[in-house]
Order: C-alpha cells, then structure tokens, then sequence
C-alpha cells in the first residue's frame, strides 16, 4: 500500500515526494464535486434519459442553455495586486439572514425523481454548506417538511403560477406560517416554454411521484389553461401582505422591468433565464444583469442564476452587481450522483473556487466586490 500523503500538502506541485513514496492511485483526479462536467456525466449514468433529459434540456434550439456558462466567460477579471490578501471569508446576508456563502440554490421541480430523498437532500446539503435554499412549489415533498430539514438555515420558497388562485394564495400563507425568509415569485412562464427534449421523449412524470404542494383533488389546470390568471406587478404587494414575507422576483431581464418591480414592493429582482426553459434564445444572465443593477441602484438587492459553473463566474457576477448568485442544475447532478453529500460539495467546491480567486484579485469582502473587478473581454 503507498503511504499517506502528507496532511500538510497544500497544492500540486509545491512539495518534494519522499524518498520511496509511491503515486497514489486516484492521483491527477479532481475532488469529485469540482468537475461539473463530470458529475453531470456521472448523472447521465445514473438517471433515466427522459429525466436526465428534463433537468438537463432546455427550451426550442436551446440556444439560451448553450450560451449561458460562457456569457460569465464574455467578462474579464482584474486582479490587484499587493493587497495583503491570502484568505476571504464568504459570510454575507441575504435580505437580512446572515448565511456562510454568496452561492444559494435555486428552484428546480421534482427532485425525488434525482434521488430517493429529493428536496430534503437538497436542504440538508444546503445547510451543511451554509448556502440558501429556495424551495419550488412543485417539490416532492410539502413546503413545511423542507423547511423543516432546512432547519438552522435560511430557505426561501418559490411561487409559480401553477394552480387555481385560491390554492396559490394558501400557498403563500403557508409559507410564511412555515418560516421561510422570502416568497419568491416566478414570473417568466406566462405559459410553458416549448422544450424540445420532453416533446422528444413524451416525458411524463414517473407513477406515484409525489406531488406534494399540489391540491390533493388533483386541481392542476396547464399553464397554457390560465388565461385569467395572469399575475400584474400589483402581486408583488398582494403575494407580500398574503405571506407576511419580503417579495423576490424572479426572471427579470430588462432594467425597466426591475424599476416597475421595486415601486410595485419588491425587496429584491432575481436575473434569471429560468435556465433556458423559457424564452429562445434570451439575453444571458450576465448580460441583462448590469442593466438591471443599474436600474435599481441600492435601492433594493439583485440575484443572478444562469450557467454559473465556477468560482471565477461567481465573482464576475458579483462584480457585476450581485448580492448572490443560484446555480440549479449543479445541486441536481450533486444531488443525483451523491444525495446530500453530493449538494454540500458541489456548494463547498464552487465557494472554495470563489474565496481563491477573490485572494488572487485581491478582493475581501463579498459584499462590495469593486465593479471594475471585471471588463469585457476583447
């Protein structure tokens, strides 16, 4: 057997092998949940193809999907230099709860068909890595138990359209009785994009999937069935004074959109393609996002999502103007390939990315990343 490594090895290349040490065999591989790409391959191998394909799809040529991860990589980084910097704290708040990191999960449906334990995983891996999560409300498991498992760290629950209004609205009281930090609307699906890979496989939910904030009479009319119940900027106080909660909108793209937002009583606007299953091809996330921050100024926070996949795309965003960002599909290829182990390293992974590349670009403090960090790429 070839001895330990030496629990002081810092980085590859920056030690002497001891005379008579032998190469480890998992030597030259990655810490599993740094390699995204892999982990989503790893998924592949694990789920079926039409639910693969449903987290992993986007909308019609899916351009918007295709194009995300590199919009962040359309940005340059600044470094300083000679700052003194060797080591950044993530801590920052987030509409007032104080979390670990700047790096919170966003909403994505039906995970129990990802892993047995679905979004309770997801929570406690969130928790364990000090991130935020946001519950949607097509969850396998009711808003009150996630947040249960979320226990002792912030969560936020995710609003759609889904249902007839008078169950929407219960959901958002139950929400704040369950004591979620925010409601988050999500207000790009006036209907359901059109996603090629469902269309493809037929993609119907799995039997006996459950659906647990849904109403128990099976009243669950198609979006493109809702009609006349279109939601208006005035929701935004309506939903607010319904839950008792801070109201985060989710999908704005446009820096007119997010004005309308805050004077109609929004605490916060989420950036956000709704991960390419909406509109195609869109204006990026880390294109629209300057606008917006621009628009809003200080008034209220801005949250990004969108292709994130590194610590590098995370300072870009914050740079950029964004009090944090969300990453979806990682945390489901985390959480298909490792439960909630697997949700808590790909969150850990990308903050250690993010706290090194802030000690390179002699940046501390995640809450004011200075905005000429970053300049676009020539």
């Amino acid at each position: 057997m070839a001895p330990p490594r030496p629990a002081d090895s810092p980085v590859p290349g920056q030690r002497r092998r001891a005379v008579g040490e032998e190469t480890p065999e998992d030597a030259g591989v990655e810490p599993p949940y740094l390699d995204l790409e892999r982990l989503e391959g790893g998924a592949l191998e694990l789920l079926p193809a039409d639910v693969f394909d449903y987290y992993a799809g986007g909308a019609e040529s899916e351009t918007t999907l295709r194009e995300a991860p590199g919009s962040w990589r359309s940005w340059r980084l600044r470094p300083r230099v000679l700052r003194g910097v060797t080591s950044v704290p993530l801590d920052t708040e987030l509409l007032g709860s104080p979390v670990r990191s700047p790096i919170g999960v966003a909403p994505w449906a039906y995970q129990g068909m990802a892993h047995p334990d679905g979004e309770l995983a997801t929570a406690r891996g969130a928790a364990a890595a000090g991130s935020l999560m946001t519950v949607s409300t097509s969850a396998t498991h009711t808003l009150e138990e996630v947040a249960a498992a979320a226990a002792g760290s912030p969560a936020w629950f995710q609003l759609y359209r889904l249902h007839s209004g008078a169950h929407t609205d219960d959901l958002a009281r139950r929400a704040g009785a369950a004591g979620y930090a925010a409601l988050v609307l999500t207000v790009d699906l006036p209907l359901l994009g059109r996603r090629r890979r469902d269309l493809r496989h037929d993609f119907a939910l799995p039997a006996g999937l459950r659906m647990a904030n849904h109403p128990a009479d099976g009243d669950r009319p198609s979006l493109q069935d809702l009609a006349t119940a279109t939601w208006t900027f005035d929701d935004i106080a309506r939903f607010g004074d319904l839950s008792g909660l801070p109201v985060v909108v989710k999908g704005v793209l446009r820096g007119d959109d997010a004005t309308r937002c805050v004077q109609a009583g929004a605490a916060a606007v989420w950036v956000s393609t709704h991960g390419g299953r909406q509109v195609d091809p869109a204006v990026a996330s880390a294109h629209a996002l300057p606008e917006v921050v621009d628009a809003v100024g200080d008034e209220v926070e801005v949250y990004a999502d969108g292709g994130i996949r590194s610590g590098s795309d995370v300072l870009t965003a914050l740079a950029l103007g964004a009090r944090a960002v969300f990453v979806g599909r990682p945390t489901i290829w985390g959480l298909a390939t490792g439960g909630a182990d697997g949700v808590a390293g790909v969150l850990t992974g990308l903050g250690e990315e993010l706290a090194h590349t802030m000690a390179l670009c002699g940046v501390t403090d995640v809450r004011s990343v200075p905005r000429d960090t970053v300049v676009p790429a020539r």
